[in-house]
Formats: structure tokens, sequence, C-alpha cells
């Protein structure tokens, strides 16, 4: 049988003369799409790849020539992996019940991280052979947390206190030395800083669960935490003096264009040569990433962690449904506790081609049992915008540019987050280099327009290091610019939990709130005068944003009803109006 439109990628790559015909019809595979379409079928990859995606005469003479060669015998896939199943006689009965012992801090202080560290049994393995969790009450209260084992003989449960007051715990395991172990401690107020993980707030926005505003100002570097301390450091440094509070980044490391060199640790017992052992997660590998994340969490920044994504060439994309499982409950116990977590089920799902949408949709599942905190949960697309209804979504993540974002807010009535518009920068590709007014354009249209927008990075260097892909020094424009926009955004009214879309002109969009405080984007226009037609009664003063030259020119006196204001004819103004209190 030959090969054809829906033959797998991969399979046909592992057969010479096959590749040859590959190699030969889509040359510009091989450089910059083919590990992520590795589980594609051919007619999904030509309908992505350039040069014959619009082409048909050119797909026609691809398959023609690919149907010359007989499809090889391939070694079927193994079974897939059965779930495993916990034995209750882990321990043998002569094992008392609760003797592992116990380390724990003595108080605990709200929304912010509380650990038991018990030391237990080792054998076997304990990774899949060993069930944990606490108990953690409150009154009538209770919130069930997993236990993870962290090596060595040590398990560690970990909880994040939302209340003051004296707690109580008790394990509950199916290792007799683990099971029934009980305490208390007393929550104590919060720490000034400490607010709570963010949640979505008023329909569209995002608040702190102490009732803290958070308006999401986000970067990008994926792999940041993958190219080792030295410029890990640098990353940290940069971002410390940075208008950042949000950074999106990957679990697993990335291979693509810029981002090829090896990881100093993977998450796996194992190897590439000789394979990994899904089984058996690397507790160091973790116990770096985590480390990262408290570490963003001082500098007051939103880890937004993505769990799966199709850069991959260790084959952590298709690890088979019972270890994509398996890893969600290692890696959501192990970081649920902490607050400046939030969930992205992938980086662009409609490219990962080895999983479908019942697969998200369990995840969520997955997620949602071993989450007591509820941390915001996500899907980002490439292509197909993900279903953003779905109930346990919680905010919509978008890769586009930001213009229907008003429309987005009303189809899925939940925040809308622009995560990747493109990037400032100059390689090759047009997602990646985006002039910087471009890219400070693109973040002000989307908070206009009742949304937030993430930046990104990608100015090509000798040493290859992006800050898109690999964090390090950020290089372009755009930041301090940007810095000027959250500036902006948090003199917004206290009581006011971010900018709704407001009605308006064609041509320019309008963002506050009705009768208090309007925020017009001008954009690329250069008008000499723009005119406003409100309603009568409150009173405004109207000052003339450069978000260019990042200054703000107060006009004099005050304005009501219809008026017009004076501007300087150069692209790149707002006029922000706010209402004079009486």
């Amino acid at each position: 049988m030959p090969y054809g439109p829906s033959s797998i990628l991969g399979d046909v790559l592992r057969d010479e003369r096959a590749a040859d015909v590959v190699r030969k019809h889509l040359p510009g595979l091989q450089h910059d799409m083919s590990v992520q379409c590795m589980h594609g079928t051919l007619e999904q990859v030509t309908g992505i790849v350039a040069g014959i995606r619009t082409n048909p005469a050119a797909k026609e003479a691809f398959y023609a020539e690919l149907a010359t060669v007989a499809e090889t015998a391939h070694q079927p896939p193994p079974p897939a992996e059965a779930p495993a199943v916990p034995s209750l006689d882990y321990e043998s009965a002569d094992v008392p019940i609760g003797s592992a012992r116990l380390l724990r801090q003595e108080g605990a202080t709200q929304w912010r991280t509380f650990e038991l560290e018990l030391h237990g049994p080792a054998h076997g393995n304990p990774f899949t052979e060993v069930t944990l969790r606490a108990e953690f009450r409150l009154g009538e209260r209770s919130l069930a947390a997993h236990g993870f084992y962290d090596g060595d003989g040590v398990y560690r449960i970990r909880f994040l206190p939302d209340e003051e007051g004296d707690w109580t715990f008790q394990t509950f395991s199916n290792a007799r030395s683990l099971d029934a172990i009980a305490g208390e401690f007393r929550c104590g107020p919060a720490d000034s800083g400490d607010h709570g993980p963010v949640h979505a707030h008023r329909t569209h926005h995002f608040r702190h669960a102490d009732g803290t505003r958070y308006l999401p100002v986000g970067t990008t570097a994926y792999a940041w935490t993958h190219q080792g301390d030295e410029l890990e450091e640098q990353t940290l440094q940069t971002l410390m003096s940075s208008p950042f509070n949000k950074i999106r980044m990957c679990v697993f490391p990335k291979s693509f264009v810029h981002s090829t060199n090896e990881p100093p640790r993977y998450p796996f017992e194992g190897s590439l040569d000789d394979g990994w052992d899904f089984q058996r997660p690397n507790p160091g590998y973790f116990r770096h990433l985590e480390r990262r994340i408290a570490q963003l969490g001082a500098l007051g920044i939103q880890a937004d962690l993505i769990l799966f994504h199709p850069y991959d060439r260790w084959g952590f994309s298709d690890m088979g449904a019972a270890a994509d499982d398996r890893y969600l409950r290692y890696v959501v116990s192990r970081l649920a506790a902490y607050p400046n977590v939030w969930w992205s089920l992938a980086n662009e799902y409609d490219l990962m081609w080895a999983k479908d949408v019942t697969d998200w949709h369990r995840f969520a599942a997955v997620i949602g049992e071993h989450d007591p905190h509820g941390h915001l949960l996500s899907v980002h697309n490439w292509v197909e915008l993900w279903d953003n209804d779905a109930s346990w979504v919680t905010h919509a993540s978008i890769q586009r540019a930001p213009d229907d974002t008003a429309e987005w807010r009303t189809r899925w009535r939940k925040p809308v987050v622009v995560d990747e518009c493109g990037y400032e920068g100059d390689i090759e590709w047009g997602w990646g280099n985006l002039m910087p007014q471009e890219m400070v354009r693109r973040c002000w249209e989307g908070v206009v327009r009742g949304g937030y927008v993430t930046h990104g990075e990608c100015f090509l260097a000798d040493d290859d290091v992006l800050w898109w892909a690999k964090g390090g020094a950020l290089k372009g424009e755009s930041t301090p610019r940007i810095r000027f926009l959250r500036a902006v955004l948090d003199e917004l009214p206290a009581d006011v939990a971010g900018i709704d879309p407001l009605p308006a002109d064609f041509d320019v969009p309008v963002g506050g709130v009705e009768g208090r405080y309007y925020l017009a984007y001008l954009g690329h226009m250069q008008p000499r005068r723009r005119t406003f037609s409100l309603r009568p009664g409150p009173r405004y003063r109207a000052d003339i944003l450069d978000t260019w030259n990042m200054t703000i020119t107060e006009l004099p006196g005050s304005y009501e009803g219809e008026f017009a204001l004076p501007l300087p004819g150069r692209p790149f103004h707002a006029i922000r109006l706010r209402a004079i209190e009486d």
C-alpha cells in the first residue's frame, strides 16, 4: 500500500525513499515545522506548510510521486498503558499506621504555601504505587490537597491556607505508614504583598483572592527555565526591572528555531537515546521549576504554565493517555499551592495532532480534581480558537491580532487575554518581526477593546538568545512603552475592575466606564482634533497621551456634553477623560 494523505509524517520520514520525496516537495518542512508535525497526517501537514498549502498542482505532484513508494511495514505501536491501580498492601500489615516521620512548620500565614514533609517508604515505585492526600479543615470547611513523591523516601503535601484560623489536617494513603497522620496549625493574617491566587472577576476581568485588582501585563519566554543558572538568573534580573506581571512559560523543554539546545535536566528518568521512564518523574527537574516559580512570585509575577506543547523532539507531547494523566496529577499536586500559578493546557493545542478534543476535556478534569485552590485554566490556539464556552475554561487565551477582543468578550463572557499577538523583533517570520510601534499599538488596541495583551520579543543574536525562547535581556523599544501603558492602567479608579469597551464611532475604539472614565486610542491615525458627544451632566478633565513618547498633556479647563479637543496631528496618541468628582 503506498503512502498518501492519511499517512503519519513520522512514519513517512522513517522510510528513506519516502523521506526523499518529502524533502523534495516540502523543502521548508525540515527548516521550521518538522518537529511539531511528526504526529500529523500528510493531509494536515500539507495544509500548513508554505509552498504547497495554496498550490493544488504542487500538492498533486507530491502525492503522485509519493504513491510510487510502497509503505514500509512499521512495528506496531505498543499497547496503550493501563492506568496503575495502587495496591492496599503496598506496605505489610506489621507496619504501624501513621508511623512515617512528619516534619512541618508550626504556623502558617494566609496565602503562603504550607507544607507537610513525610519520610516514608521507598520500595517499588512510589510514584505510581503510593496514593497520598490530606484533608484540611477549618470549621465546617474541608479542602483536599494531594501529595507527591519527591524522591529518597520523602513525600510532600502542599496547601495554600485561604482563611485565618485554626486548621486541622489528616492524611489518607494506601501506604500504612503515611495514613492517618493528623495535626493542627494556626493560620495568621497575610503578609504584606500576599494576595492569593488570581481569579476571574466581574465577567471580563481579574482580581486576587483577597479582592486586590489584577490587570495582566504579560510577556513570553517559553523555555527560560531550561537554560542553566546564569541565563535564568539574568532573566529574573530583567523581569525585576520590567513592567511585566505575568510570564508565559513551558513546563517541558522546547525544540524550535532559536531553541535547539539541550536542557540541563529532563522531566523524567532516562535519556533521549535510551528512552524515558514516564512512570518516574525526575524530582530535581520539578524542584528547579518550582524554585523559579517561587522567585517569580517574590517579584509579583504570575507564572502562566504551559502544560503541553507540540515543539518537542523528546516525546513528551505523545506519552499516551495514562502517562499524560499521571504527569498532570504530579505537576498539579506539586504546584497548586503556589499562589502565582496559572494552568495553560497547551500552547497551540491544534498542532498537537496526537491528542483530540476529548483529551483536553479529560486533562481539565484531572486538574480540577487535584487543584483545591481553583487556579486559572485556559487553552491556547494556533489557528482554530478553542471553545471557551467550556465550563472549566476560566478565560480565553488567544493567538490573534487583538482587533476582535470586544467580540470575543461578548461571545464567551469571560476575560480575554491575547497571549500571542506577534513579537517585536527582526527574525525571518512575519509573526516575529513587528516594528516596536506596531507591538505597542496592538497592546493598546486590545486593552481599549476590553482585553489584555501579552508582549513578546524576537531579536536575532550571535549567541542565539532570543527573549521569546530563552529569556535573558530585553532589547526592544516596546517594553518602556508598555510600562507607560501599565502606569495608565494602574491609575484607573480604585473601584473599577478594568476597562470595558464603550460605544464609539467606527474609526476609534473607546473603553472605560460610562460616565466616569473614557480612553480613546487613535493608533496610526493622526487627527488634529476629535469631537466627543457624551451625555450632559458629568464634567471631565482631558489628557492627551503620547503612547510612543510616553508623555501626558493635560488640557486646560473641563469638558461636558459635546466638545472637540485639539490634538497634535501625530500617530500613536490616546485621549483620556476622567470625570471630576464633586
